[in-house]
């Protein structure tokens, strides 16, 4: 499959590198941007990040329409309480990797029940921002031609 990868992040994940590092770690956004296009070489990357639930929606049916290779999506807090989100993953028809930076299963239990996992291929968590080439890496084997 030639088309890009679309990894998209959702709501404070702008806020990496300053934002809970015990939590998150001290690694930004743009440098999880960058080591992510370096993990996909030569595929191509679509990378986003926005605070807002529809914008996320309007992402992943773009990833649709412009034929991703796959979607890889840390939906953060939007992971437990988005049925739109779901609804728009359920149309993906490509492997969708669901991720997360922290080990939601074992943070409170507000973080234990996703909506996403229902619908994603696979899942990643707990690896930290490393979590992001893994979770590109493992895209590309999914759609190798």
């Amino acid at each position: 499959m030639s088309g890009a990868i679309h990894i998209l992040n959702g709501p404070n994940l702008n806020r990496l590198g300053r934002r809970e590092p015990e939590i998150y770690g001290h690694t930004t956004l743009a440098e999880i941007e960058a080591q992510c296009r370096a993990a996909a070489h030569p595929r191509a990357v679509v990378f986003h990040q926005s605070n807002a639930e529809y914008q996320l929606i309007d992402w992943i049916h773009e990833a649709i329409d412009q034929e991703a290779a796959a979607l890889i999506i840390n939906p953060a807090g939007l992971t437990f309480t988005s049925v739109p989100i779901m609804d728009a993953l359920k149309m993906v028809p490509v492997p969708v990797i669901e991720l997360h930076i922290s080990n939601i299963h074992r943070r409170e239990a507000v973080y234990h029940h996703s909506l996403v996992s229902k619908v994603a291929t696979a899942v990643i968590a707990g690896l930290g921002p490393k979590g992001y080439g893994v979770a590109v890496r493992a895209a590309c084997e999914l759609t190798q031609a």
